[in-house]
Order: structure tokens, then C-alpha cells, then sequence
């Protein structure tokens, strides 16, 4: 007995040992850059021009309605009047009626371009919000530090930002080598099935091979990493797949003073409460494994045992992700029920009762998986049919390791000192998956600083963004057109 618990001691002092010399060993992923302080941006004159945009309300409604194409043109004008080098030198294109193709054309015809992405629509405000405001959604009003309004977030802050930091290169005589070239879709918040669909289409016609995409999506993240007190700006190496699920119950009708034993809400609400206690497994791979290995070198002792350590703690580390609802997001497929529908009158039993949930799908998983998993889950008494017009599958992952990654984080250092870097799983959809064909470099970047209090106002009320974080997102797109168009002043 006493040689047993010997050798377990010894074996619990090797495992310790092996466990704290991973943790000490695990390096750095981050990088040291110079910070830049020659970008001056006038701060008050570029909020002023994403007012005006703001203020035009190119909102996309439900896939497949109608667009509001005064709004899109009015947007474009305001574009030329607000950029007019950029709409003397650069070429513009219009793609599907309201999508815009600017081409800065570089000196080497040989280097691929680079890519760079944002979408003009906005997501309308909830009917019934509009007092909780506190500045109209479309007013694009200044006040308190801050730009107010639709699109301040998401994404007129990237198309204006983009056109921003090329219009003060262009005051700069700024000549690119690079190739750069500039995509704003018109139906990004209903899928971009006809402005990026159609954008890529035409650059795949073309032969356009970019160096690397970067469109919006990651964030510089404050507060919301436990344990670090570091900005962290988090590139999205990948992104989740997207289906959503019609179900259906059935049941004989008839007075509610006779009702069955299971009506067809009853019968319907059994099957999501199924869905919702027996989510689809959880996964720490792929891009959020790679965010937790570039992050524990940075945390303290507790997390970055366990980080250091998912040999041995993956089974510890997913039952506390599993917990929160942002932490379990990153390492499952998620199940939403979204829309409920049954009944027309109080004393009538329904004979159908519809619903609708959503999966935000991991890479590694499948449409043809989540609707395997809801059928085995619901039973054969459920109709159940995907949404096929707006399902998607998860994106590749882009690598951590490749130069337009490293280019990304080199100039994140430069122009926000003191951030971290991480690669990361975004669970959201952008337009980059109608890019897909074009390169595997496809990186999701705006760098606006955002808090945990923040992520409401993305398609909430009272979206905004602070004047000193839209300089900064302005330095950051001047820098990245430096750094990767590799531009000379002209003389």
C-alpha cells in the first residue's frame, strides 16, 4: 500500500511538474511594432461625413423585398461629394444596381490586389423602440463624444473608414504598388445574395486572386477577456454556418373546452424544449482553439494552466464555457428558437403551430448534421424543413501563421499600442462567404472598440460610436493601406 501511494504521489508530482512546465513554456504569440504617430486624422470633419451617411436610411428589410433605391443612390452621391480624390483617382463601379467596386490601381500590375470589404445597409430599428433613443436612430447626430445612429457600428463606420483613410493618402500623393480594391455590398443584413454574390461573381470572372479579403466582424474587445486588462482585438479566423429551421405540429382542432392531452402548441413546444436541453456536442477546435492558445500566455495562473493544458482539461474547460452564453457560443452549434406561431382565437384549438429556430452552425458540423440532430431530437410527429435560401455552411479556416495575418496584427499594434492579438470564430455571418473561391486568406477585422455593454447596440437601440474610436479606426485602414499596398509618395 504504502509503495501505491508513493508511486501516486510521484505520479501527481510528474503530472504537476509536465502541467507547469507547458504553462511556462507555452510562448508568446504576440509581437512587438513600433507605434505610429504620424496618422493625424481630423476627428470632428470625418465623424461630420459618417453623419451624413448615417443619416441616409439604406435599410435592408427581408430578403427578397423591395429595396429602397433612392436611399442607395443618395448614399452614393453623398459618397462623391464627401471623397472627391477618391472619386477623381480611384475607379468606381456599380454592381447590382446599389453595390460599389472601387479600384485603386497599383504600380505592379503582377502583385495580387488586396481586398477589402464593408456593406452600406443597415438593419432597421424594432418598430415601438424608437423612444428609447437617445438620439434618433437616422438623425446621425454628435453629441457627448459621440456619433449616434444606424450604422455606426455596423458597417457605414467601415465603408466611410475605408474611403476615409484613402481620400488622406490621397492628399499625401500616395501611389499604391498594390493593387487595392474597395467592395461595398448593398444586402449584407439579408445575406448579400445580390451585392456580394454579384461583386465576387465579377471578380472571380475577372481572375482576381487577392493577396487576402479582410472584412468586418472581429473587434477590439475591452474588458470582456477575463483576467486581461489589455485591449484585445480579436481577427476572425473563421466564421459559423447558418440554418434555420421551420417546425411544424399538427392536431385536430375543436372548442378549448374539450382539448386533447397534447394540443399542437403543446406538441410543438415539447420538441423545442428538447432542442434547447440537448444542444449539439461541444468542441474546443479549429479558430477558438487557436484564440485560447494565443491567449493564455497573457493570463493569470488559473486560466493559463487550464489554456496551457487542453490536453488535459478540454472535458473541465467546456463544462465551464458551457455555462456562459458568449464562452458556449464559440464551442458549439447554437439553438435559438426565434419565432413562435399558433392560434387565432382564445377558446379555439390550433391545428397547426409553427416555429422557427436558428443554429449558428460549428465548423466541423453541417447542415445536413443540426437537421439529422433536430429530427432524431423532435420526433416523427414534427414536420421538420430547413430554410435552404439563407443556410450556409461553416466558412474554411483562414491560418494564423500566414503573412497577411501577421500584416493584420502588425498594424493593429502599431495603431492601437498595448493591444493583444488573438485569431478568433466569429458567430455572426458576414459577407465573406461569397468571397470563398477568391483566396483562403480571409480575415473579419474592424478595429472599433467595443464593451461588454456595447454588444446590445449592434442592431439594438442607441448604436453609436465615440469620436476618438472612429480616428482610430481611420489610422488603422490609413496604416494597412501603407503596409500592404506598399505605396510610395509621389514626388
Amino acid at each position: 500500500m504504502k509503495k501505491a501511494l508513493a508511486g501516486l504521489g510521484l505520479g501527481l508530482l510528474g503530472l504537476t511538474a509536465v502541467l507547469l512546465v507547458r504553462m511556462a513554456t507555452a510562448p508568446s504569440q504576440q509581437i512587438a511594432a513600433e507605434p505610429v504617430t504620424d496618422i493625424q486624422i481630423d476627428a470632428r470633419g470625418a465623424a461630420g461625413r459618417l453623419a451624413g451617411a448615417v443619416h441616409i436610411p439604406t435599410v435592408s428589410n427581408d430578403a427578397g423585398g423591395p429595396v429602397n433605391g433612392a436611399a442607395f443612390l443618395a448614399l452614393h452621391e453623398h459618397l462623391a461629394q464627401s471623397f472627391p480624390r477618391v472619386h477623381a483617382t480611384l475607379t468606381r463601379e456599380v454592381v447590382a444596381d446599389y453595390s460599389l467596386l472601387y479600384t485603386w490601381q497599383g504600380t505592379d500590375s503582377k502583385a495580387p490586389p488586396i481586398l477589402l470589404l464593408s456593406h452600406q445597409d443597415v438593419v432597421p430599428v424594432e418598430p415601438g423602440t424608437e423612444k428609447g433613443w437617445t438620439h434618433p436612430p437616422f438623425a446621425g447626430e454628435i453629441a457627448d463624444g459621440f456619433l449616434w445612429g444606424r450604422g455606426t457600428m455596423d458597417d457605414k463606420v467601415g465603408v466611410l473608414g475605408l474611403l476615409e483613410a484613402a481620400e488622406h493618402l490621397l492628399g499625401q500623393g500616395f501611389q499604391p504598388r498594390v493593387t487595392v480594391l474597395f467592395a461595398f455590398g448593398h444586402d449584407e443584413e439579408v445575406s448579400g445574395v445580390h451585392g456580394a454574390r454579384n461583386l465576387a461573381a465579377l471578380l472571380k470572372q475577372r481572375g482576381v486572386r487577392p493577396a487576402f479579403v479582410l472584412d468586418e466582424g472581429g473587434v477590439i474587445a475591452e474588458g470582456m477577456v477575463e483576467g486581461v486588462t489589455a485591449p484585445v482585438a480579436l481577427i476572425g479566423t473563421a466564421e459559423k454556418g447558418y440554418v434555420s429551421v421551420d417546425l411544424t405540429a399538427r392536431a385536430e382542432g375543436g372548442h378549448s373546452s374539450m382539448p386533447p392531452r397534447q394540443s399542437a402548441i403543446g406538441r410543438l413546444a415539447a420538441a423545442v424544449q428538447q432542442l434547447e436541453e440537448h444542444p449539439m456536442p461541444a468542441r474546443i477546435a479549429g479558430a477558438t482553439r487557436a484564440s485560447f492558445e494565443a491567449m493564455a500566455p497573457e493570463m493569470p495562473f488559473g486560466p493559463r494552466l487550464v489554456l496551457s493544458n487542453l490536453w488535459l482539461f478540454d472535458p473541465l474547460a467546456r463544462r465551464i464555457f458551457s455555462r456562459d452564453p458568449v464562452a458556449d457560443s464559440r464551442i458549439r452549434t447554437t439553438t435559438a428558437a426565434t419565432i413562435f406561431q399558433a392560434g387565432v382565437k382564445e377558446n379555439v384549438l390550433p391545428q397547426e403551430a409553427k416555429a422557427v429556430v436558428n443554429f449558428r452552425i460549428l465548423p466541423g458540423d453541417t447542415v445536413a448534421g443540426v437537421l439529422d440532430h433536430v429530427r432524431a431530437r423532435v420526433g416523427p410527429q414534427i414536420e421538420v424543413a430547413a430554410r435552404q435560401a439563407t443556410a450556409t455552411e461553416p466558412s474554411p479556416e483562414s491560418p494564423a501563421d500566414a503573412p497577411a495575418y501577421r500584416l493584420l496584427q502588425k498594424t493593429i499594434v502599431q495603431t492601437v499600442p498595448g493591444a493583444l492579438v488573438s485569431p478568433n470564430l466569429l458567430g455572426g455571418g458576414t459577407d465573406t462567404k461569397h468571397y470563398q473561391g477568391l483566396t483562403p486568406y480571409i480575415y473579419r477585422f474592424l478595429p472599433l472598440r467595443v464593451r461588454q455593454e456595447d454588444l446590445a447596440r449592434v442592431h439594438g437601440t442607441n448604436e453609436r460610436i465615440s469620436l476618438e474610436s472612429y480616428s482610430e479606426v481611420v489610422r488603422f485602414y490609413v496604416q494597412l493601406l501603407r503596409n500592404a499596398a506598399g505605396g510610395e509618395a509621389a514626388p
